[in-house]
């Protein structure tokens, strides 16, 4: 078997790992490579493999940074099938789509500014045709993927559908079992049930994003999402929110649902600027059955996502309104790093409020506007504008969906169980400050560890 490193390897987006075994290629992921503009359009442009040599694609989750190149695989002539969870078919339906839009417009844009053509990345058409491809398979059903190769899915508790994978590769006698982490997520978050890590692997690809720290815990981040909102009202100001419009946007309503039944919030509008949450949330709506049922607003609640303070803007015009609108109130919007989508309108409009707060609930990757609002930095650039930072910041690390570096020691070493181990570890999905503590800290738990760059080749 080997394994080459295609995305993700010292950084965190363009998640792909390409594995080789019984003659066959397949793809653990093809996601889009996220921050500095021109830097990661030449890498997204440049596919690490060959349309013809590639025999299958096995999506973790529907994140764009896992599963936003599939349609650029599919316009240059992929026709194999795309292997995946059934939510994650469903959100991927929605979020590529989106994604295509987004291309199509950017590229519009460049053509008017620099007055010639400029093709997309993908279209609206290559997005329609990659969810046509995709054949779902539930959480833990044994699928024979190509011959000798037998795929599983099971829960990774980072988002709807998401999911650890396991591949069992005959070759020359014997079968070895690769296990992919996917993203991991964090025990206990709301809507969606814990992690599940697989027992027993011969090689592990393994996420490292928060690998070096330690996350506060959920109680605590719900507590002070409370004295967040509770301080933003009383100074009369908005709570602009930058939330990936899948998980991160579902949980937030989920807690200010939970927060707002207690009387623990005061009665303001909570409004989700975003098309694509929205959607989101009904592919949400239509999959209780991988809910976590020991919640208990799961229990009680008839709509988790739908109560009076809260209400939904698809609208363009009713977008655009908010930006005139006094506060006290929240607004969630996309994109999650701030690079993109009406979350942009809302900071041109607002960060230079000393009334409002500017709330970072997620990882803001290098290079991303997110990442600036997170470091303080005294102005930042919006359409090309300058803009003072003059709102508050705060940071809720407590809502990543990742888990943090006790929750990935724990899934690893459930993964050993009482057995030997995997021969080797390759951390992934992480930048090299996380990914180098966390490498020495399972080297003390006995690990052999590998921190792949990438275009890295190893044989497995």
């Amino acid at each position: 078997m080997e394994i080459e490193f295609a995305g993700a390897a010292r950084e965190v987006t363009g998640s792909c790992h390409l594995v080789r075994a019984n003659g066959k290629t397949i793809a653990l992921d093809f996601g889009l490579f996220q921050g500095r503009r021109a830097e990661s359009e030449a890498k997204n442009r440049r596919l690490p493999v060959n349309v013809a040599e590639l025999d299958a694609v096995v999506l973790s989750h529907a994140h764009i940074d896992h599963s936003g190149r599939l349609p650029l695989l599919l316009h240059e002539g992929y026709t194999n099938t795309i292997w995946c969870t059934p939510a994650t078919r469903d959100l991927c339906a929605i979020m590529l789509a989106d994604s295509a839009h987004i291309q199509e417009k950017d590229a519009e844009y460049l053509s008017r500014r620099n007055k010639a053509h400029a093709d997309p990345l993908y279209t609206m058409r290559d997005a329609a045709q990659t969810v046509e491809n995709m054949i779902s398979v539930p959480f833990h059903k044994r699928v024979e993927i190509l011959p000798g190769i037998h795929l599983t899915f099971v829960e990774a508790g980072h988002i709807l559908g998401s999911a650890s994978v396991i591949l069992e590769c005959a070759e020359g006698g014997t079968v070895q079992r690769l296990v992919f982490s996917g993203d991991i997520g964090r025990s206990g978050l709301p809507i969606i049930r814990d992690p599940e890590p697989p027992a027993g692997a011969d090689v592990v690809i393994m996420e490292s994003t928060y690998g070096n720290r330690d996350h506060p815990a959920l109680e605590d981040a719900q507590a002070r999402l409370a004295e967040i909102v509770t301080e933003v009202a009383k100074r009369g100001g908005k709570l602009l929110i930058p939330a990936f419009a899948v998980g991160r946007t579902q949980e937030l309503v989920y807690d200010l649902h939970a927060l707002a039944r207690a009387k623990r919030i005061p009665e303001i509008p909570i409004v989700i600027d975003s098309p694509l949450a929205i959607d989101a949330t009904s592919v949400f709506e239509m999959h209780p059955d991988i809910f976590d049922r020991s919640e208990h607003l799961v229990q009680e609640a008839a709509e988790l996502f739908r109560f009076e303070m809260v209400r939904y803007t698809r609208d363009t015009e009713e977008s655009k309104a908010l930006n005139a609108m006094r506060g006290p109130m929240v607004i969630i919007a996309a994109s999650g790093m701030a690079e993109s989508g009406r979350i942009l309108h809302h900071l041109a409009n607002g960060a230079d409020d000393p009334r409002n707060t500017i709330l970072i609930v997620g990882f803001m990757a290098e290079h991303t506007l997110g990442r600036r609002i997170l470091e303080r930095a005294p102005v930042i650039k919006v359409f090309g504008e300058e803009v003072p930072l003059r709102a508050r910041v705060e940071v809720l690390n407590g809502y990543s969906a990742h888990g943090d570096r006790g929750d990935l020691r724990r899934w690893v070493h459930r993964v050993r169980g009482s057995g030997p181990g995997p021969r080797t570890v390759y951390l992934v999905h992480g930048e090299a400050e996380a990914q180098d503590a966390f490498a020495e800290a399972l080297r003390e738990d006995g690990f052999h560890v590998v921190v792949p760059s990438l275009g890295d080749r190893v044989t497995a």
